[in-house]
């Protein structure tokens, strides 16, 4: 929950009026282009620039929160409005959570414009009709301020799925994994604000007072526990994506920067990641090794090794070369003609969903089934390119045993000769032979799953 002290950012227009606040117009077009498939990260990113620093927070709150609490916000809608929210229009669905979701959790919003301006968001999307709708749905909310949908659900993975929104067959999926204590916790943590999770750039010039000037705008720092070299950062968004945009640092995830560290590349090196973008592990390895290492990236499409080209120009990185393939095929090298190889496997993202709410309302089980299947066959190709005496790492931002374990007892059944490399992982992280496991509820980074192998000489 976020306190905000005086009236709404952004607040331009006197009541009554049938503007809507920058911060909430931009919330609603986002959350417009999500459900139809986009994802609120970039959406915010590229909207960024164009707020004020107080309207870039609050839309960034809006909409990630939204995002995160929209089942149980959907259930307040049925309750105060008496019909299921399914059957209400998208766009008054979506300024009734936008609604609810201040009043609820932004407590320094005030309550009238919080119903005003959603109001106002009918009158400026064409459904006039639905005004009437909304204001008495919003201002029922205020008379039953302490609502909640989830209090007299007594099955404890549908009440669990309510009061975390999340789905319920992904509960129930977790609760036969983990137990429902830890189910409990990882639903929880998913909704909560994360931190910013960086990495330094050495090469840029001003690397070296990166550090200085974030604690001097305000910036709390902490370096990981998790990763060497890696940063949490609380606060300073704006500039945090200056210099991201510099190429002084790089944000990523603690987790996923310790993947780089656990392939251990080395100067002399010949690596392959063969899931490359969008290049945050590739350019990380590549600055690890040094200019020596020769260090091809793969992916299956030009317009994403792009992105990793775009990466590596940034951090000033020259040892990277893109090749357009498809992992899932025989791969067009020879055999055992890596030291170091990487697969990084497209994966459900459910280890994400702190940073990527909306995954949870897209996936099925189905594509958890495919998924694995897809990561079998990446990793088996791969696993032919690793010379006798090379190492190969598999990871994935998934907390699914399908898309982990399984896929590595596949791996080890097709390649018995391959061995676990318990000691690359940091030994409070381990979940098994040559495994390591981060979770969002345990070590406050992504959940991802880490597997090391050597083939031996």
């Amino acid at each position: 929950m976020i306190k905000r002290a005086g009236r709404a950012p952004g607040k331009t227009a006197r009541a009554g009026s049938r503007s809507v606040s920058p911060a909430r117009r931009a919330a609603f077009e986002i959350l417009r282009r999500v459900e139809e498939g986009a994802y609120a990260t970039v959406l915010l990113a590229t909207r960024a620039e164009e707020m004020r620093a107080e309207d870039r927070a609050l839309c960034h709150e809006l909409v990630l929160g939204v995002l995160r609490r929209q089942l149980w916000l959907d259930r307040l809608i049925e309750h105060y409005a008496n019909r299921p929210a399914g059957d209400l229009d998208p766009s008054i669905r979506r300024a009734l959570r936008l609604g609810l979701y201040q009043l609820r959790f932004l407590t320094k919003i005030p309550p009238s414009a919080a119903v005003n301006e959603s109001v106002n968001l009918a009158y400026q999307e064409r459904l006039r009709s639905a005004a009437g709708l909304l204001n008495a749905v919003l201002r029922r909310a205020l008379r039953e301020p302490h609502y909640d949908p989830a209090a007299d659900v007594a099955q404890p993975a549908q009440r669990l799925a309510l009061e975390t929104s999340h789905p319920e067959w992904l509960i129930e999926r977790w609760i036969a994994s983990f137990g429902i204590d830890e189910t409990r916790a990882l639903a929880f943590a998913n909704n909560q604000t994360p931190p910013t999770a960086f990495r330094l750039n050495p090469r840029h010039p001003g690397a070296a007072a990166v550090l200085e000037r974030l604690s001097a705008e305000g910036v709390e720092l902490k370096p990981s526990t998790i990763a060497p070299g890696a940063w949490r950062a609380t606060g300073g968004g704006p500039l945090l994506r200056a210099l991201a945009r510099a190429g002084a640092i790089y944000i990523q995830d603690e987790a996923s920067q310790l993947v780089a560290h656990v392939l251990d590349a080395r100067a002399g090196d010949r690596v392959l990641d063969a899931c490359a973008a969008p290049g945050g592990k590739t350019t990380q390895i590549a600055a690890l090794a040094g200019d020596q290492a020769l260090v091809v990236a793969g992916d299956l499409y030009l317009h994403r090794l792009r992105t990793v080209v775009e990466a590596a120009a940034r951090q000033g990185l020259s040892g990277i070369h893109p090749v357009a393939l498809d992992a899932e095929e025989r791969l067009p090298f020879q055999a055992a003609a890596f030291d170091r190889v990487l697969v990084d496997a497209p994966c459900s993202g459910t280890g994400t969903l702190r940073h990527n709410p909306e995954i949870r309302w897209r996936i099925t089980a189905d594509d958890i089934a495919e998924l694995a299947a897809r990561q079998r066959r990446i990793l088996l190709s791969a696993a032919r390119m690793v010379r006798r005496g090379g190492r190969l790492v598999y990871s994935t931002c998934s907390v699914e045993r399908e898309e982990n374990e399984d896929v590595v007892r596949a791996l080890l059944e097709a390649h018995p000769e391959l061995v676990p490399l318990s000691g690359a992982l940091p030994e409070r992280l381990r979940s098994g032979a040559g495994a390591a496991r981060t979770w969002p509820h345990r070590e406050g980074a992504d959940g991802f799953f880490i597997a090391a192998f050597e083939r031996p000489l």
